[in-house]
């Protein structure tokens, strides 16, 4: 089998499990060819009655290709973690076409779906055309996956008039329905950008009405508890959804281990390594991410860039895996309104590695739009009303990692790269900040932009409360809302525009959603106004 995009050859796969692949038009005759004289595809195993119970996905595409995840689990939430699935390996095929029929197909091949890996499948499909939407389904016996559509990125010198995306994160199943993926399906979009905490790994119950307490109802360390917590969020349609219709470009930020951990300090002691190595590999089973980021114990490379044409390059960072650990911010220690610490020089949140590639690709990059894909608020915020500061959020770049966000904003300063849009999740807010050269200086330069938008989730409902600034205590503050919802962007050569859409409430899963805000970066004006 001549087949470039089948990452295990037939040979490795059990001869009864590759015959539970079954009639999947030509392929299947050639799996027939290859090992005939086995039995017939009417001994598949009952429970693949719907293997495919958490969807299908894509993500990070490329001009030629990107990847396509699907995880095997008739039994999301079977108590062991394994989805309902045997301990033994299973073929998974798997067809691309560029028509929902299938008729055109352009791509087929096979792959083996591991205990593992939680028999995730993870197909890196190479040799597609920039620029274009495809669709794709899996097969394991008579199942047949649901019909995902994605589409790969413009060809890396195309000129580009138009992208069109949503920024995502902080979706805590137990404390709201999902609405903003309704509203993310409606919008015509290229590709979702999710900043972190896909899930939430505490034991919460939230509102008993809504029947979406945590599984298991506790905190999980374990990697059999956080495949349930994975699949478990997987289970959402409106999640299920959004996944099915576009490619997501991702990144974790704390809760997928556990809150606010730093590098390998965490609430567990010598035993955090081990625990953070389960949720990285949790997280890797479970989201359309490429070989290169397959965890080697509690390391796996997250940080990375995605380019679409001459418009817009992603860098996206992971602001954990290599951060010192959080100063303690308390009033009586404050100095100059920052947790002692906050200021050391010798602190990080990017590691020197990553630092040194984020600024080598800022200062090499040729799009119009760079694109920082951030977890944590790069901005400081002061939290006083009134003469006096506080920074008491030393979790943040701006609150508690003052060098580091020092450091990249005087990189921009000295190297100008086009545009610098800095996006941010974590907050469950929205936020507009212009970045100053000096935070101290009002009127000191505007180098960048950052938007952050709200949880899609998290934090229930909020209170609705807007401001719009500039304010005495925050002059680099443009916007600050407090409601659920997501950005939707649409960037062109000209303009970088930003719709906040919130919605009233997530407690009931068919609630509209609405711009509360609009704003705008024009080409090669650092800063936000709005429109």
């Amino acid at each position: 089998m001549n087949d470039p995009d089948s990452h295990v050859t037939l040979s490795r796969m059990s001869r009864r499990n590759v015959l539970a692949l079954g009639g999947f038009g030509t392929a299947a005759a050639v799996v027939g060819g290859v090992l005939g004289g086995t039995r017939p595809a009417a001994a598949t195993p009952s429970f693949f009655d719907n293997p495919f119970r958490l969807g299908v996905a894509s993500g990070d595409p490329l001009p030629d290709g990107v990847v396509l995840w699907t995880r095997l689990a008739p039994d999301p939430l079977a108590e062991d973690g394994r989805g309902g699935m045997p301990p033994e390996s299973f073929g998974v095929r798997y067809e691309v076409a560029e028509d929902e029929r299938f008729a055109r197909i352009v791509r087929r091949g096979a792959v083996e779906a591991t205990p593992e890996f939680g028999h995730s499948v993870h197909i890196e499909v190479s040799g597609l055309k920039p620029g274009r939407e495809y669709f794709y389904r899996f097969r394991v016996g008579p199942a047949i996956s649901p019909v995902g559509r994605t589409k790969t990125a413009p060809a890396l010198d195309a000129a580009m008039s138009r992208l069109k995306l949503a920024v995502t994160s902080c979706q805590n199943y137990p404390a709201g329905y999902f609405v903003a993926y309704r509203d993310i399906v409606a919008s015509d979009l290229d590709v979702v950008v999710h900043l972190g905490d896909y899930i939430y790994q505490g034991p919460s119950a939230g509102d008993a009405s809504l029947g979406r307490a945590h599984v298991p109802p506790v905190e999980i360390t374990t990697l059999a508890e956080y495949r349930i917590r994975h699949a478990q969020y997987k289970t959402d349609p409106d999640l299920q959804a959004a996944h099915s219709m576009l490619p997501f470009i991702v990144v974790p930020d704390d809760h997928e281990v556990t809150n606010n951990y730093a590098d390998e300090v965490g609430p567990d002691g010598p035993a955090f390594p081990a625990r953070r190595a389960a949720a990285y590999q949790a997280y890797y089973e479970n989201m359309p991410l490429r070989r290169a980021s397959i965890p080697v114990g509690p390391d796996m490379r997250l940080y990375r860039r995605v380019r679409f044409g001459d418009l817009a390059q992603f860098h996206m960072l992971d602001t954990r895996q290599y951060r010192s650990d959080q100063a303690k911010w308390t009033a009586a220690t404050a100095v100059g309104g920052y947790a002692p610490g906050a200021l050391d020089p010798n602190r990080t949140i990017l590691g020197d590695a990553q630092e040194q590639w984020l600024q080598e690709g800022l200062a090499t990059s040729t799009t119009r739009w760079n694109v920082i894909g951030n977890q944590t608020k790069f901005a400081p915020f002061d939290h006083k009303t009134g003469p006096g500061l506080q920074y008491d959020s030393p979790d943040n770049w701006g609150e508690g990692y003052v060098a580091d966000r020092d450091q990249l904003l005087r990189f921009i300063a000295a190297h100008r790269p086009s545009n610098p849009v800095v996006i941010t999740g974590d907050a469950h807010r929205n936020w507009v900040f212009n970045l100053k050269a000096d935070f101290a200086d009002p009127s000191s330069e505007t180098l960048a932009t950052e938007y952050l938008g709200t949880s899609i989730s998290s934090g229930g409902d909020g209170n609705g409360s807007t401001v719009y600034g500039p304010t005495a205590d925050n002059p680099h503050m443009m916007f600050q809302n407090n409601q659920r919802g997501y950005i939707r962007v649409e960037v062109t050569p000209e303009q970088w525009r930003a719709d906040f859409r919130v919605s009233d409430t997530v407690l009931t899963r068919d609630t509209p959603l609405y711009t509360v805000a609009t704003f705008v970066t024009d080409d090669g004006k650092p800063g936000a106004r709005r429109v």
